[in-house]
C-alpha cells in the first residue's frame, strides 16, 4: 500500500505547501482537504474553532487513514495542533510564522509578520517573536481579507489593486534610516498572491514562504523514499460539498490536483 498523506487547510491556501510536500515526495498518495464550509478559520472562536477541527479530523482519519497530516494553516496549526495531537496518534506537521529564519535574514532589522488578524494576535505568535527575534524590530499586521482575495484570484477573479495595497500597505515601514527588508507570509493563503505582492511593493523586500521548511519535515517524519515513482494525482475534498468552478478545476490541475 502506498503511503497517505492528508494535507488540511481552511480552503486553498494549503495548495501553496501541498505543492512543496508534493515535490519532496512525489510518490505519496496526496488528499488535500479543503474546509471550505467554514472558511475563514480567523472570525471564529478559539473554542468553537478547536471542537470544529478536532471533530472533523476525527471523521477524516476515518475515512482516509493518512500516515501523516499537514495542517496547512497557520490559525489551526497555532491553536488546534496541540489538541490534535494529544488526541490522535497519526504524526502531524503543523505550518507556524517562519520568524526565526525571516529575523536571521533581514539586514535592516525591520521585519513584519503578515497573517490574518486571528494569527497575528495569537500568543503563540508573540511568544516565537520573543524568542527568535535576534534584534529585528518586528511589526505585526494582520489582514482581514488577503485570503479571501487569494481565493478569488484562484477561481478566476482576481481583485483590484488597490485592495490588495490597502492590506499590505502597513507592511512596509520606513523610520529611523531603516526600511522593512522581510516579510513574513503568516498564512499559506498569501503566496498564492505572491507575484501580484512582489509587483505592488513600494520597495524590494524578501517575502518569507515556511511551505519548503514544511515540506522538508513533512519528508524526514515519512522516512526513506521507497520509490521516485509519482503516485495517482492528488484529489480534493471540499467539507461543502461543491463542484469546483471551469476556473477553480484548471487552477489545481496546475497544482497537481484532480477533482
Amino acid at each position: 500500500m502506498p503511503t497517505t498523506v492528508l494535507v488540511f487547510d481552511s480552503g486553498l491556501g494549503g495548495l501553496t505547501v501541498f505543492r512543496e510536500v508534493a515535490k519532496a515526495r512525489p510518490e505519496v498518495r496526496y488528499t488535500y482537504v479543503a474546509d471550505d464550509a467554514h472558511f475563514p478559520y480567523s472570525g471564529r472562536g478559539e473554542a468553537e474553532l478547536i471542537a470544529h477541527v478536532s471533530a472533523l479530523m476525527s471523521e477524516l482519519i476515518a475515512n482516509h487513514r493518512p500516515d501523516l497530516i499537514v495542517i496547512a494553516c497557520n490559525t489551526a496549526s497555532t491553536l488546534v495542533l496541540p489538541h490534535l495531537r494529544a488526541r490522535f496518534s497519526v504524526p502531524f506537521v503543523g505550518t507556524v510564522p517562519a520568524i526565526k529564519p525571516a529575523c536571521a535574514r533581514s539586514l535592516s532589522k525591520r521585519v513584519t509578520v503578515l497573517g490574518t488578524q486571528a494569527t497575528v494576535a495569537r500568543e503563540y505568535t508573540r511568544a516565537l517573536i520573543r524568542d527568535f527575534a535576534n534584534g529585528s524590530e518586528v511589526a505585526l499586521v494582520g489582514s482581514g481579507r488577503l485570503a479571501a482575495f487569494a481565493e478569488a484570484e484562484l477561481d478566476g477573479t482576481p481583485v483590484a489593486d488597490e485592495l490588495i495595497m490597502q492590506e499590505i500597505d502597513p507592511c512596509f515601514i520606513d523610520r529611523d534610516g531603516r526600511r522593512t527588508d522581510t516579510i513574513v507570509l503568516a498564512c499559506t493563503h498569501y503566496p498564492l498572491l505572491l507575484e501580484r505582492l512582489e509587483r505592488l511593493s513600494p520597495w524590494a523586500v524578501s517575502f518569507i514562504d515556511p511551505a519548503p521548511a514544511i515540506a522538508r519535515r513533512a519528508a524526514d517524519l515519512l522516512g526513506p523514499q521507497a520509490s521516485a515513482e509519482a503516485a495517482v494525482p492528488a484529489r480534493i475534498v471540499f467539507t461543502s460539498g461543491r463542484p469546483p468552478s471551469p476556473a477553480l478545476a484548471q487552477a489545481l490541475a496546475r497544482f497537481g490536483v484532480g477533482c
